[in-house]
C-alpha cells in the first residue's frame, strides 16, 4: 500500500465548509470553530432589544456633544465596521429603523471583552447593552457596557466607500443590497406602507379582495409579449398573467360588484 495516498485525519473534503478555500472567509470560520472550543456559541438565541436607532435619533436629536444620559438600553443590529483607537474602539450598529455608534472602552467593559470586540468582524449580528451618550464630537452613540455575538458573518461586506453599485448584483442578491444601502431599504419600507395604505382606502369604501390566477389558459393583455410555461399534469401551455383585467371582470359578473386585487403581473 502506497502511504503517498493516504488521507490525513480530518483533510477530507466530505465535511469541509464550502467558503473554507477563500482566505477572508477560512478566516472567519476559525473564529467560529475558535468560539465553539471556548465553549461560547456563535449562534445564540433568546436577546431581546430595548429601542431603535430610529427612537433615539428622535428622541436626543438635540443632546449637546459629550453627554450622558444615564439611560441603559439594549439593541440587536448588523456590525458596519470597526475602528480601533487605543484604549476605544467606534463601531456602527445597522438596523432595521437605522444606525447608531457604539463606543467601547477598554475601562468599562475590561481588557478581555475589549479585545473581543476588537476582533469581530463588518457583518457580524450582535446584542449590546449600555448607556445612551454623545460623542465629543456630538455623535449619538452607545457607550457599551456588554455584548453578546447573535451570528459570525463568514462573509465580508462589501467594499465600505465603492459599495454595491451593479445592478444586476443587486438585483440577484437582494439581501446584499437591503443590507448595505440605506436607500434601498427606505424604498422597501416605503413600498410596504403605500400598498397598505392603497388596500386601506379600498377596504374602508366596501371593496372586497379577491386573488385571480397568476397562470392563465390565455394570454390576455393586448399587445404585450407573454411569459410562457407549461402545466406538465394537464399537458398544456400556461402563461404568467399580464394583467388582472379579466378575471376581475368576470367576478363582477358574479356579483361582487367592487372588487380589487394587488397583485404581480409580468410583461
Amino acid at each position: 500500500m502506497n502511504d503517498d495516498n493516504l488521507e490525513e485525519p480530518g483533510e477530507s473534503t466530505a465535511h469541509r465548509h464550502p467558503l473554507a478555500d477563500h482566505p477572508l472567509t477560512a478566516l472567519r470560520l476559525a473564529k467560529v470553530e475558535a468560539s465553539r472550543q471556548a465553549g461560547i456559541e456563535p449562534y445564540p438565541v433568546g436577546h431581546r432589544r430595548s429601542a431603535t436607532a430610529a427612537e433615539l435619533h428622535e428622541e436626543y436629536a438635540d443632546l449637546e456633544p459629550g453627554c450622558e444620559t444615564g439611560r441603559r438600553v439594549q439593541m440587536t443590529g448588523r456590525l458596519m465596521n470597526v475602528r480601533a483607537m487605543g484604549k476605544l474602539t467606534f463601531g456602527v450598529l445597522s438596523e432595521m429603523s437605522g444606525e447608531i455608534q457604539l463606543f467601547v472602552s477598554k475601562a468599562v467593559i475590561g481588557g478581555d471583552a475589549f479585545a473581543d470586540f476588537a476582533d469581530l468582524d463588518g457583518g457580524d449580528l450582535l446584542w449590546v447593552d449600555g448607556e445612551v451618550m454623545t460623542s465629543k464630537r456630538g455623535e449619538l452613540s452607545i457607550k457599551v457596557s456588554s455584548f453578546s455575538l447573535l451570528a459570525k458573518a463568514l462573509r465580508p461586506l462589501p467594499e465600505k466607500w465603492q459599495g454595491l453599485k451593479d445592478l444586476e448584483t443587486r438585483s440577484r442578491r437582494r439581501y446584499l443590497d437591503l443590507m448595505v444601502n440605506e436607500e434601498s431599504r427606505r424604498i422597501a419600507t416605503a413600498r410596504a406602507t403605500i400598498i397598505s395604505e392603497l388596500r386601506s382606502q379600498f377596504v374602508q369604501r366596501g371593496y372586497v379582495e379577491y386573488e385571480t390566477p397568476v397562470l392563465q389558459t390565455l394570454a390576455g393583455g393586448a399587445l404585450a409579449r407573454p411569459f410562457e410555461t407549461h402545466h406538465n399534469a394537464l399537458d398544456i401551455p400556461m402563461y404568467l398573467r399580464i394583467a388582472t383585467e379579466l378575471h376581475l371582470k368576470r367576478l363582477i359578473v358574479g356579483g361582487l360588484e367592487k372588487v380589487f386585487e394587488i397583485g404581480r403581473v409580468f410583461r
